[in-house]
């Protein structure tokens, strides 16, 4: 367990939770404890689904930039690979995953919650890429992930701009996915992952490395990886546990209990 960055396990679900007052600002320790903690995540069979949370008042105000203004080029060109790597863990963590947001989440924060499955905030929440007004660009994922996501035009005007988004534009062009009043954000998170503590959790890593697979590469690429997936999934428990149980009760009803 970690000074900044813990994970605490409950109920078949897993929750990183950032814990470095007042806003969770990452710097080189939170990062590498973020890192341990997904593999963490990734490792412990009784995990899930994992929930990215910093509490109740604020996700992530972004990368520690009284840290970063003493970084030369050499130091930089060193580290920057380091941090994007570290958010890339949990960005292919072979489980559902979903970030909590309260508060803010700028910057590094909301790179942070661009590598789960799922955002959903606090309808007081404000999100965004502000690296442009200290005269760089995101670095661990902002750029590549948030075109991905909201389309290269759209990205480029909040990257360009470096605007806060509040949670209701943020909703309406897909940087989050769900808005909530502030005090129900964990819990609705919660919800979101609790449908999977007992799904089949191979079939799930497969769906997911599919879909961001194929995000990679052209549409045929695309299709080899899905046709690949879906018939490795014939030699797991999973596949036979579902289909017998959909011939012998119907669909809805298998019980899972395979990683």
């Amino acid at each position: 367990m970690g000074e900044f960055v813990r994970l605490e396990v409950a109920d078949g679900i897993g929750t990183i939770r950032l814990d470095r007052p007042p806003m969770n600002v990452i710097d080189r320790q939170l990062q590498a404890e973020l890192r341990a903690a997904a593999i963490e995540a990734r490792e412990n069979a009784e995990v899930k689904a994992v929930i990215v949370y910093g509490g109740p008042k604020v996700f992530a105000a972004g990368a520690d930039v009284k840290e970063f203004a003493t970084m030369s080029y050499p130091d930089i060109a060193a580290y920057g690979p380091e941090l994007s790597g570290s958010l890339s863990v949990l960005a292919e963590l072979p489980k559902p995953t979903v970030a909590a947001i309260t508060g803010y989440a700028l910057g590094g924060g909301y790179e942070l919650a661009l590598c789960c499955d799922r955002r959903i905030a606090g309808d007081n929440a404000k999100v965004g890429q502000p690296e442009i007004l200290l005269g760089i660009i995101p670095g661990a994922g902002g750029t590549q992930r948030l075109a991905r996501l909201v389309g290269p035009s759209r990205a480029k005007d909040l990257i360009y701009t470096g605007r806060f988004v509040k949670a209701e534009e943020a909703l309406s062009i897909g940087m989050v996915d769900e808005v909530v009043a502030p005090d129900d954000v964990y819990e609705a998170a919660r919800r979101w992952a609790a449908q999977f503590v007992n799904a089949p959790g191979l079939a799930l890593a497969a769906a997911k490395a599919a879909i961001d697979g194929g995000l990679d590469g052209d549409l045929t690429s695309g299709l080899k990886l899905e046709s690949h997936l879906f018939a490795a999934l014939w030699a797991t428990e999973d596949q036979k546990t579902g289909m017998a149980s959909f011939i012998e009760n119907g669909p809805g009803k298998a019980e899972f209990h395979g990683r």
